[in-house]
């Protein structure tokens, strides 16, 4: 869960606003009823945020005009209200109001975070009242902090805008993309048997460097005609694994074998010394691989190409992604700068984000979700 204070900087600059939107009735007087805002796709927000797989309430179902906070002692009471009506000051919030505000500070806002959000909004709308009765909303402090952060707020819209026309991808360059690369999309269902390079010897007591150089070449000298045998038992037709099996017992590994097949591979879910097997057939049995971390043998099952309307997403995606990379490298390249040396002093390395020193910055961007990387091969 990210932290709210990005939340807080946020509204204390939006407070004014959210209060005249959501005037305050003396009492029970419905709130205005705005218009109505889009639902985010889901209740509960992205994908690693706090709260996910917690049921939505039922509240969800409310209609746009429901009060969901009802705030005492703040509101902006009619001009020469009595002392009756001053003392039954509130304001009321709706749903729609609600919503529109926390969709804007981070979208598909996750429950436990709109949970902290409304409880802590009614102290920073009190607080920010108060600051205009002092008339600090006429400072210069705060009329420069204001500056500052329009500016990062309309660098986030542009950011936003440029997510969103990245995301309209042609159907026409999906194809292209798909035509251009149906290798890559290339699925096999295998079967694999992994000999580690070594067996796993404890050292002896008072063996010299040479002695246990001796020992460690003499086990990968042995493993090395293990995975050659294994190799001819598969040939043969004998269960895999059984054959992993005998593979870890020979190295003196006591962990439990991993299973092995493996279902719908990549090429890019293999390292690059093993994508030959992408060149086998169904039923092929592929040479020893020798690698840097052990022996490989694999069998091919089977081998399948997605169509193009089962990977269009995927492509959407990546097309996206690169489209908004060229974005950022213009925009890298679009702009310099030179500092004066004789204020700022020699050119030092930046700090890190978030270290003190640094300019406080509002990257409601990072709030959202990451795309999810690919998945890759585990190794052993």
């Amino acid at each position: 869960m990210r932290k709210l204070w990005l939340l807080a900087l946020l509204l204390a600059t939006l407070a004014s606003a959210a209060l005249a939107m959501a005037q305050a009735a003396p009492s029970s007087s419905p709130a205005p009823a705005p218009q109505k805002p889009q639902r985010p796709p889901t209740e509960m927000g992205g994908e690693g945020e706090e709260g996910r797989g917690a049921s939505a309430p039922a509240a969800s179902n409310l209609p746009p005009t429901t009060p969901v906070i009802t705030i005492r002692g703040v509101c902006e009471p009619p001009k020469g209200a009595s002392a009756a009506a001053q003392s039954e000051c509130k304001t009321v919030i709706t749903r729609a109001e609600f919503e529109n505000l926390a969709n804007a500070l981070q979208p598909n806002m996750a429950l436990q975070v709109r949970k902290q959000l409304a409880s802590q909004y009614p102290q920073i709308l009190y607080m920010s009242q108060e600051a205009r009765k002092r008339g600090l909303e006429k400072d210069p402090h705060y009329l420069e902090m204001l500056k500052f952060t329009k500016m990062e707020l309309l660098k986030l819209e542009f950011e936003r805008s440029l997510e969103e026309e990245a995301g309209k991808v042609p159907e026409s360059e999906i194809k292209d993309f798909y035509d251009k690369n149906s290798k890559n999309f290339e699925q096999i269902s295998i079967l694999r048997v992994f000999v580690p390079k070594a067996k796993q010897i404890l050292p002896k007591e008072g063996a010299t460097a040479a002695d246990t150089d001796a020992a460690r070449k003499d086990s990968e000298a042995e493993m090395a005609k293990v995975a050659d045998d294994l190799h001819t038992r598969a040939a043969a037709g004998e269960e895999f694994d059984k054959l992993q099996k005998e593979a870890y017992e020979a190295a003196g590994i006591k962990a439990t074998a991993p299973p092995t097949a493996n279902a719908k591979i990549r090429r890019g879910n293999l390292p690059a010394s093993q994508a030959s097997v992408f060149d086998l057939r169904a039923g092929d049995l592929s040479p020893v691989i020798n690698d840097a971390s052990g022996y490989y043998i694999y069998k091919v099952v089977s081998r399948t190409t997605p169509a193009l309307a089962d990977t269009q997403d995927e492509i959407r995606s990546t097309l996206r992604n690169q489209r908004m990379q060229a974005n950022r490298q213009k925009m890298q390249t679009s702009v310099s700068s030179d500092l004066n040396k004789d204020y700022f002093g020699a050119d030092i390395p930046p700090p890190p984000p978030g270290m003190k020193g640094s300019p406080r910055s509002m990257p409601m961007n990072k709030m959202r979700p990451a795309p999810t990387p690919p998945p890759t091969q585990p190794k052993e």
